[in-house]
């Protein structure tokens, strides 16, 4: 299974010299790694590596023998990771339609109308911190898909856009750290009562913010020159009125804002929320286009917006999610926390390790391991107990590495995934140009961090 999934690994980061879509490779490791897993189920359970095994034995004492094993992993694991993934699929594809319908009707002109400076250096600190702050309201996901959207209005030149989008990701995965609802880890660890709301805001805040500044202070002194601007054709048929995009841009937006609240309110996940919001936007877009003419019609009912969504990011997310699913189920996971652990002994650095790791296979099976591997203990405990209290450094620590640590790579977190596949980034460009700059603004905020609390 883990060589299945190294070689798909390097498919995925090979995409342009193998000239194969990175989604073609992550679908065949997806499959493949559980019918490995299925064929090997046997021996590979009987090694006592998975605890969700040891928990369906807890559950269902009468079971035994290959039925079981088998019921175990079609009728719990497959359905189990299916709808966690599934969740986060919908959510993509929502955030996704949203910006297009936004985009579409041109509501993210007003916005890139008001930014007019061309300066490289510049424009990179205004989007850094708009993007920096809108992640922590929406979430690193969503904010990357609106950025990535405006940035194709501000920048012409596709080598430059890909670094800008680049930065984007460093941001929103900044700005996610730091805020409950800004990234999926947060959100988890933030229901599990590992940390609350107002402590993870207070304490993670600064490093988070000098992990973001860190690399844009180097920035400022080697990146020179003006971008050039995207050519606006003068003589193209108005779609929409300004009253149109106005109403557009403040209904997208609200939409996505309003997602947090939905989950907060009624408890149900975030992504039927943002089905919400998108069943809203559609309607609204159905009543005021209802009377108009075809052509108008043919460009912004939302039928017609669906065509444009990118449907390769999601199939990419189905596949690499799919493939991390199976190495959680049969146990990958659980060994390497447990490798970490009694040859770290160190929290500080077992969170590290955790938060690089994260940059190749995902932080949030791994945040689940390690949500998994250790209780929250009381109040009061002392010792290393003290690290998992309730807002202990191990959690909030864990929230700052496991959310900034993804930047590394660019398929190393879910905004990096879909400004990857959004931008069609290269893995090897991105490696070349960004993860350095990533990697030091990521040991940067850690460092904050420790010495705000670890001495």
């Amino acid at each position: 299974m883990v060589v299945v999934f190294v070689l798909g690994y390097t498919a995925i980061a090979l995409e342009h010299p193998l000239k194969i879509d990175k989604a073609a490779s992550a679908l065949i490791i997806g499959t493949l790694c559980w019918v490995i897993y299925m064929a090997g189920a046997q021996q590979i359970l009987h090694l006592g590596f998975s605890p969700s095994w040891q928990q369906f034995l807890l559950e269902h004492p009468d079971a035994h023998g290959i039925h079981a094993i088998h019921e175990f992993i079609t009728e719990y694991e497959i359905i189990h990771h299916l709808g966690e993934i599934g969740e986060i699929l919908f959510f993509l594809l929502g955030a996704m339609t949203i910006v297009e319908v936004v985009d579409q009707h041109e509501g993210f002109k007003i916005i890139t109308d008001k930014i007019t400076t061309t300066n490289k250096v510049k424009l990179l600190w205004i989007l850094s911190i708009l993007t920096f702050f809108m992640s922590a309201l929406l979430d690193n996901l969503t904010t990357t898909i609106v950025m990535v959207a405006l940035l194709r209005k501000l920048i012409d030149d596709k080598q430059t856009r890909w670094f800008f989008a680049s930065m984007v990701v460093l941001a929103a995965n900044a700005g996610g750290a730091w805020s409950p609802i800004g990234d999926v880890t947060t959100i988890m660890l933030w229901i599990g009562g590992q940390v609350t709301a107002a402590k993870i805001i207070m304490n993670v805040f600064l490093p988070s913010l000098v992990c973001m500044i860190v690399p844009l202070g180097i920035l400022s002194f080697t990146m020179k020159g003006a971008i050039l601007r995207p050519d606006i054709e003068t003589d193209e048929m108005e779609f929409t009125t300004k009253n149109e995009r106005i109403l557009f841009l403040i209904l997208g937006i609200s939409g996505l804002l309003f997602v947090p609240v939905f989950k907060t309110a009624t408890h149900l996940p975030p992504y039927m929320g943002m089905l919400l919001s998108l069943g809203l936007l559609w309607a609204v877009g159905e009543v005021i286009h209802r009377d108009k003419p075809k052509e108008i019609k043919d460009k912004l009912k939302v039928t017609a917006i669906l065509s444009k969504v990118d449907v390769p990011t999601v199939l990419f997310f189905l596949g690499i999610l799919s493939a991390v699913a199976a190495l959680q189920s049969a146990g990958h996971l659980h060994v390497l926390s447990e490798y970490l652990d009694k040859n770290l002994g160190n929290i500080y650095l077992i969170d590290l390790a955790i938060g690089i790791l994260s940059s190749i296979v995902d932080n949030v099976p791994l945040v689940a391991g390690s949500m998994g591997m250790y209780e929250i203990t009381e109040a009061g405990a002392t010792g290393y107990d003290a690290f998992f209290v309730q807002d202990g450094s191990f959690w909030e620590f864990l929230a700052y590495t496991a959310g900034t640590g993804g930047s590394m790579l660019i398929i190393g977190s879910a905004a990096g995934v879909a400004a990857m596949g959004l931008e069609k980034i290269d893995f090897i460009w991105y490696l070349k140009r960004i993860s350095l700059l990533a990697l030091v603004g990521y040991l940067s905020g850690a460092a904050v961090y420790y010495l705000m609390f670890g001495i």
